[in-house]
């Protein structure tokens, strides 16, 4: 079945690619239909972006707003989850003093973007550290609530953890923050087609995702929702034609976010051909999708613990499509001065064609694998990459 399923993908057959978190893969049939969308505004870009536009971008938002259970008119397109992210941090109002929440897990670039804010701003960054590995949900929840102050604003929080690949328990989180008065900005890069989703229901002021990492969308294809109460003080970070315009037919959220000057819309309006075709790949649609990837990642665990002889890093309840897992401490001289990657990474690629992130974090020494699970790997994959570790590491440390 796997097989039969990666002929979807124009992945290169001869490496072995364990890594869809990072960028995604869109498949093949998603890719030809933007390539006709392209070829439509190419035959007369002004009816295609000026005339039809709008409309175009309208289909693509309902049908994206319905998948992810959240109120159209307050979703959006940006270019990448960290677009959006900056967006929100743009906009969102800060005296000197306020303190903004983060926890030490956050994506290297946000965590960038929330540090640029407190000093542009006068705010503080409090940052929480999570423990990893992790006993449970509720260890998080509470490390959490523990920093935060009467001078915490705004939490920014990764849905699912980028380095680390927790499931965070966002619904609990939100809720408790919101109990004593934190706004919350939800990263979710990877949880769109990776887990089920409600925005509306979760109740976040804002929750920014990628539809090209699990939904499988194109590159450049991505969200930023707002709810109502937050809109008339949402501005993008691109001013633009949107700012004066006489329309009263569109709120001025629409208005502004709607067009921020010529760009390519069609990764965005390939994102429902990206969900119909991913849903029509198991019987059962995209639960059946999402299960059968979270089933052959913690597959992937089992395989790669025994293989390492390493532990689990967290309750199976904490994983979705991607697994962390412990690795031997990298030595000293383990970091590419170029790419700024882990030489452990390259030589997996240059020896045995296996691409996955070698991950590390919190510190140059410490190090992880990542792992993903998407409908083209199987579980020999793992099985090869687990190998290949263990010859690599015991190279490594030389003779003993």
């Amino acid at each position: 079945m796997q097989r039969d399923l990666a002929q979807h993908w124009g992945l290169d057959p001869k490496v072995t690619f364990l890594n869809h978190g990072s960028f995604g893969a869109c498949p093949i049939p998603v890719l030809e239909a933007q390539e006709r969308l392209r070829r439509t505004m190419e035959a007369q870009p002004v009816l295609f972006l000026h005339r039809q536009g709008e409309e175009l971008l309208d289909r693509a938002r309902h049908e994206l707003a319905a998948f992810l259970g959240a109120d159209s008119e307050g979703l959006v397109s940006v270019a990448n989850a960290t677009t959006g992210v900056n967006t929100v941090l743009r906009s969102f109002p800060l005296s000197p003093g306020d303190e903004l929440l983060v926890t030490d897990h956050e994506y290297n670039a946000c965590r960038n973007a929330l540090n640029e804010t407190a000093a542009r701003t006068g705010a503080v960054v409090t940052v929480a550290p999570l423990p990893f590995p992790v006993d449970g949900p509720d260890t998080v929840r509470e490390t959490i609530l523990a920093c935060v102050t009467p001078r915490t604003r705004l939490a920014l929080l990764d849905h699912i953890t980028s380095s680390t690949a927790l499931v965070l328990p966002m619904e609990s989180i939100v809720r408790s923050l919101q109990a004593r008065g934190v706004a919350v900005l939800v990263d979710g890069a990877h949880a769109p087609g990776m887990i089920p989703l409600n925005i509306d229901e979760l109740g976040a002021e804002f929750y920014t995702g990628n539809c090209h990492k699990w939904l499988c969308a194109p590159k450049g294809a991505a969200f930023l929702w707002v709810r109502a109460d937050r809109r008339p003080g949402m501005r993008p970070i691109v001013i633009s034609h949107g700012a004066n315009s006489p329309r009263t037919d569109r709120s001025r959220f629409r208005l502004e976010f709607d067009w921020t000057g010529t760009s390519d819309p069609t990764p965005f309006l390939c994102v429902p051909e990206a969900i119909r075709f991913i849903g029509g790949l198991r019987p059962g649609g995209w639960p059946a999708h999402m299960a059968a990837n979270r089933a052959l990642a913690l597959r992937a665990g089992e395989i790669l613990r025994r293989a390492l002889s390493v532990p689990a890093c967290c309750p199976e309840a904490m994983i979705g499509s991607m697994v962390t897992l412990p690795l031997r401490e990298a030595p000293p001289d383990s970091l590419d001065p170029v790419l700024l990657v882990d030489r452990l990474q390259l030589r997996l690629f240059e020896r045995f064609r296996i691409e996955v992130p070698i991950v590390l974090w919190p510190t140059w020494t410490r190090r992880w694998v990542r792992i993903s699970a998407q409908a083209y790997n199987r579980e020999g994959q793992y099985e090869e990459l687990g190998q290949a570790l263990q010859s690599l590491l015991d190279a490594e440390a030389g003779p003993r």
